[in-house]
């Protein structure tokens, strides 16, 4: 039998970990059974199985691929950009739905909170190393804000839908110490 590509195996892990973020985003992790990632992914049982044990790895590896995106400045018009980027990935592809029910997991999960918890860090401090070196405050209580103010952001286009980011634009540009 030839053998697989390392490539092969790496794509064929990502469709697992692709489909299984459809499907929590619209069904929730407790309501995605395997075979339902399996038939999104349009796999075989022992395909899936030869990737992940269990669920919650498929979980993990969804968290572990989150989104690097951040603004390239803490100004108004980047801070906009940002939040209007994740309203758009909400809109298109659920994933302030995924967001959410990754915090949810995360309080049960302790390999998904330390995850969750690495993610967070390293924002903090890309958001801090954003803070203007003239700031008057600590940076990574700006950072810490910044991150509260975009993760309620992201928890209210779960619940709300399509939402206006200019107030939170706005809450952010104060924490900074600039005006939006």
């Amino acid at each position: 039998m030839p053998k697989v590509s390392q490539a092969h195996l790496d794509a064929r892990r990502q469709q697992i970990v692709d489909a299984a973020r459809v499907r929590f985003s619209e069904q929730g992790f407790a309501r995605t059974s395997m075979a339902d990632i399996v038939d999104e992914a349009g796999l075989s049982n022992g395909a899936i199985y030869r990737y992940f044990a269990a669920k919650e790895e498929i979980v993990v590896a969804v968290c572990e691929q989150a989104s690097g995106a951040l603004p390239d400045a803490l100004t108004a018009d980047a801070v906009t950009a940002f939040l209007e980027h994740l309203r758009r990935l909400s809109s298109e592809t659920g994933h302030a739905r995924l967001v959410a029910q990754i915090y949810a997991e995360a309080a049960l999960s302790p390999t998904l909170a330390e995850v969750v918890r690495g993610q967070l860090e390293t924002l903090r401090g890309a958001v801090a190393d954003l803070v203007r070196e003239d700031h008057p405050g600590d940076r990574m209580h700006v950072a810490e804000a910044f991150v509260a103010i975009c993760g309620g952001y992201s928890e209210q286009l779960t619940v709300r839908g399509d939402l206006d980011p200019a107030p939170f634009v706005t809450a952010v540009m104060a924490v900074v110490g600039m005006r939006a």
